[in-house]
């Protein structure tokens, strides 16, 4: 990874999907729809693909089994970054971030429908909430969802996170920024 705004290394993608798992999924006949992702990754910690869940009714049903291939957007932290936290004059506002863009090609899996949401559910919940609270309401809901994998093809991330900074002018936007989020991801990349 040699792009000023490539991340660090391959764990900080997983991490970013971990912290940010609400992504854009994407069909070639632009159906689009916010769903909730878990990423699962290689031995070297790359990710290979994104495992997740829909209602059988979403578009993108019909537009996946016609076309595999689509998009995944993730965003994660960002924020405005205003020219009042640099002491320098002729410094001019930027917006820092941090995306992912993975092209994909998906795979309907029915028969790990269960264990998609039994994985979401722990990973949201962290054990606070448990699936038999439904009770039989659950096995109906499963009759209308559908679980997929959507196998990463390539893909494309940048975490412009004040690396393009001096030293001083990376400080200052640290120190005065009002979002921690932002500010921990900053200090997490900072390629000092």
């Amino acid at each position: 990874m040699t792009d000023l705004y490539s991340p660090r290394s391959a764990a900080d993608v997983g991490q970013l999907i971990a912290e940010y798992p609400l992504a854009w999924v994407v069909s070639r006949d632009f159906h689009a729809s916010p769903l909730p992702l878990i990423a699962e990754t290689d031995a070297a910690g790359d990710v290979v693909a994104l495992f997740g869940h829909c209602a059988l009714r979403n578009a993108l049903v019909g537009d996946f089994r016609a076309d595999p291939r689509g998009l995944v957007l993730f965003n994660g932290p960002s924020g405005y970054v205003p020219t009042g936290l640099l002491s320098k004059p002729d410094w001019a506002p930027t917006w820092n971030y941090a995306v992912l863009r993975f092209k994909v090609e998906v795979e309907f899996v029915g028969d790990e429908t269960r264990e998609a949401i039994e994985r979401l559910v722990a990973k949201m919940e962290d054990g606070a909430w448990s699936t038999e609270s439904l009770g039989p309401r659950y096995e109906k809901m499963l009759d209308q969802i559908i679980a997929f994998r959507a196998h990463v093809r390539s893909a494309e991330h940048s975490f412009k996170l004040g690396q393009d900074e001096s030293a001083m002018g990376f400080a200052e936007i640290v120190a005065g920024h009002g979002d921690p989020a932002l500010v921990q991801w900053m200090e997490g990349q900072a390629r000092r």
